[in-house]
């Protein structure tokens, strides 16, 4: 063997050494990536797991927001009577007092004290038959008890 054919197995071994050092190195980096592989195949699994949770959530939400809003919206319609009804007694309750005042108005020159007394006794009687309203007796009660 001549010198020039050692220094070529020379190289070709330093060559072969660099091959085997960089296969190894990159069988150790084909081995972390395989292992990163499977933990970004298991975070886009928990990823794709949540964004169903998340789904599903909102749907929950969507329905309870649509119950509640037709929730607010009978108790809206029940306001809405309920203000007809009160405007209703309300318009009564000043025909009451006009009719009321009327009657004072009239039987003050006319009657002596006791005569109106009596006469706002009469009025009260009317208003605690059984067709007066609630709001028509209590107004009688207060009546009795201003004399």
């Amino acid at each position: 063997m001549t010198g020039s054919e050692w220094m070529l197995e020379s190289v070709l071994m330093l060559l072969l050494a660099a091959t085997l050092y960089h296969a190894f190195r990159l069988e150790r980096a084909l081995g972390v990536l395989k292992r990163d592989r499977s933990a970004l195949e298991e975070l886009v699994a928990g990823f794709n797991a949540s964004t169903r949770q998340a789904e599903a959530g909102i749907e929950r939400l969507r329905a309870a927001a649509d119950g509640a809003g037709k929730q607010i919206a009978k108790q809206v319609e029940a306001a809405a009577s309920l203000k007809e009804d009160l405007a209703f007694l309300s318009e009564r309750g000043n025909r009451l007092a006009d009719r009321l005042d009327v009657l004072v108005r009239a039987a003050r020159p006319l009657a002596p004290e006791p005569r109106r007394a009596a006469a706002v006794d009469g009025f009260a009687d009317e208003l605690q038959s059984e067709t007066c309203s609630q709001a028509e007796r209590d107004l009688a009660k207060a009546l009795r008890m201003a004399r």
